[in-house]
């Protein structure tokens, strides 16, 4: 069968469309590889981040819905995303949030890795963690600010805080991972022949308040797999440990499962296939609002209730 091979996407959930937009194209650099509407509203956005390509493994993908009070992180939720960037690019990135006033922390290490805390205008927490080409030899997408020197390059890892790990870790053992080391209460997790890491990182806290999720917090974590075929013989394995998982799911670009882990976290499992360019082209991914075909007919409606973004 074929395996999991990492993080697909992680869609969270903002405020404003517009700051979520400048924040993410103007002040990380990475690049809209897919404007268009959330499935069950569709007067929300639903805007897609990432490489050129839109490559899984580099896919941040947001709900922007104005006016949504702020979520609080916990228990029972993905608290932290990780981006690998270049070895010696945590100076530009500090430089950088200073001047645009991000609020952020001074350099750290875990795992042997440096890394750079920072939180998103709607207080989703991010890290940057430092990374040789051997370590992760993707291409980031660049801007005439961002560079090929310290652009992000796609997810490091992502953290989930629990309460009790267990669950979880089995959970993760099903889709193929192992545990790579423990440093106090974190406890890493990776595939078993993964050449650049997609970790799955968790922490455990017992009797910390659970969290709760709204703007800024992450909604889903998608894992990647290759087509349907490898995708519904994973829908077989959770189905039979007693989870509910849902049907396939079209969700144009990719197709979807989705169930709930014991430790309360929503994930996903996503194909690459088809892919962002299925309704533009690569050139000019981004650019136009693309509606699901049950929406396509109301689009003088949509477009009117939407807001306006400026790109």
């Amino acid at each position: 069968m074929s395996t999991i091979t990492g993080i697909h996407h992680i869609t969270a959930i903002a405020g404003n469309a517009q700051r979520n937009y400048d924040f993410y194209t103007k002040t990380l650099g990475l690049r809209l590889v897919k404007k268009t509407v959330n499935f069950d509203d569709p007067h929300t956005y639903h805007f897609y981040y990432g490489d050129y390509n839109g490559t899984p493994g580099t896919i941040l993908t947001f709900f922007p819905w104005e006016g949504i009070s702020a979520g609080r992180r916990g228990t029972g939720q993905a608290t932290e995303i990780g981006y690998a960037v270049p070895t010696d690019s945590l100076e530009f990135w500090k430089k950088r949030f200073e001047a645009r006033g991000v609020t952020f922390n001074n350099p750290a290490t875990k795992f042997g890795e440096e890394y750079l805390t920072f939180l998103d205008p709607d207080g989703l927490k991010f890290e940057l963690i430092a990374t040789t080409p051997a370590q992760d030899s993707r291409k980031p997408f660049t801007t005439t600010e961002v560079t090929d020197a310290v652009a992000t390059k796609g997810f490091r890892n992502v953290t989930i805080t629990l309460d009790s790990i267990k669950g979880t870790a089995d959970v993760l053992k099903l889709l193929g991972y192992e545990l790579k080391g423990q440093e106090v209460n974190r406890y890493r997790f990776g595939l078993a022949n993964d050449a650049q890491p997609s970790y799955i990182d968790l922490v455990e806290v017992p009797g910390e308040k659970r969290g709760h999720v709204a703007g800024g917090s992450v909604h889903h974590i998608a894992f990647r797999v290759p087509d349907s075929k490898a995708q519904m013989a994973y829908r077989s394995i959770i189905e039979d440990k007693g989870f509910n998982i849902t049907p396939q799911i079209d969700r144009n670009y990719f197709n979807s499962l989705y169930f709930r882990e014991p430790g309360g976290v929503l994930f996903e499992i996503a194909t690459d296939d088809p892919g962002f360019a299925v309704d533009e082209p690569v050139a000019t991914l981004g650019m136009s609002l693309k509606l699901p075909a049950q929406y396509e007919s109301s689009r003088a409606e949509i477009e009117k209730h939407l807001p306006k973004l400026n790109q």
